[in-house]
């Protein structure tokens, strides 16, 4: 069973679609998917997915990573009723989820980027269990990066590591001793920290919790050490405050990407 089997398994079970298994036979059907509000699109390779499965046919008009307005037809469904009616829902959910995550990012990226055209925007590991791969997705499409996606595929020295360890300087030459051709990235909470880590080489040094005025100058010292050091801004930055760190950082990544935005709006109406 892949994922969309599974997550249409929350809404079939074993009796299926009660509801419209009575009213319904073999009747074929035509419906259309429809934006409620201005967003950019994401979900609609899973929405597609879903009604494949159940037995339908999904056709994009305005794909994934492309702006939609209020009113506008993305896509058009074809098949069964009963199978239109069983994916409705949770193509529904994908859309809404990942536009919203998608739409956000890209406001936040173009705003950066008219300050910092180099400048990245990252999501973190702050994702709904189950869910994180089309979270990750949805950033992508807005024009963000996913960062790591697990514990296992970049190196990520934080604050527990360290203090579990004892040391902050060990923490970084053990990792550095045995993780070869992957990021190690270092999370640093004052100056001492951050200029220690520069100068063992690590290839991220994020500033986690820093303000303004401290990041811009640690920042700074950190690439007149090494200029190949990405440095990262983390901790509490919100949309309001992002441009304050985006002139003289390399990344900034945000949790609320993915944990605190708000869905976009679409519905599924039948044509015919």
């Amino acid at each position: 069973m892949d994922e969309i089997e599974r997550f249409l398994c929350e809404d079939l079970d074993e009796d299926g679609d009660i509801t419209s298994d009575a009213i319904f036979s073999n009747e074929i059907s035509k419906a259309k998917i429809i934006v409620k509000e201005s967003t950019i699109i994401a979900g609609l390779e899973e929405a597609g997915k879903v009604f494949e499965k159940t037995g339908a046919k999904l056709t994009i008009k305005i794909g994934d990573g492309s702006s939609a307005k209020s009113g506008d037809v993305i896509a058009l469904i074809h098949g069964p009723i009963k199978a239109i009616l069983k994916g409705e829902r949770l193509a529904l959910n994908f859309l809404g989820r990942m536009s919203g995550i998608a739409t956000e990012t890209n406001k936040i990226v173009q705003k950066c980027k008219t300050l910092n055209p180099d400048i990245e925007i990252s999501a973190t590991r702050k994702t709904t269990p189950g869910f994180r791969f089309y979270e990750k997705k949805a950033v992508k499409l807005g024009g963000g990066i996913p960062h790591r996606f697990g514990l296992y595929d970049a190196a990520m020295i934080k604050d527990n590591h360290i203090k579990a360890k004892g040391s902050f300087i060990q923490s970084i030459t053990l990792v550095k001793d045995k993780i070869k051709n992957k990021i190690i990235e270092v999370e640093v909470e004052n100056e001492e920290q951050a200029l220690q880590a520069a100068n063992l080489q690590v290839d991220v040094i994020m500033l986690d919790n820093f303000s303004v005025e401290t990041a811009k100058q640690v920042a700074n010292e950190i690439k007149s050490i090494d200029p190949s050091i990405i440095i990262e801004i983390s901790g509490g930055i919100t949309p309001d405050t992002i441009l304050d760190y985006a002139s003289f950082s390399d990344r900034i990544s945000m949790g609320y990407l993915t944990h605190s935005v708000k869905n976009k709006d679409f519905s599924l109406e039948i044509i015919s």
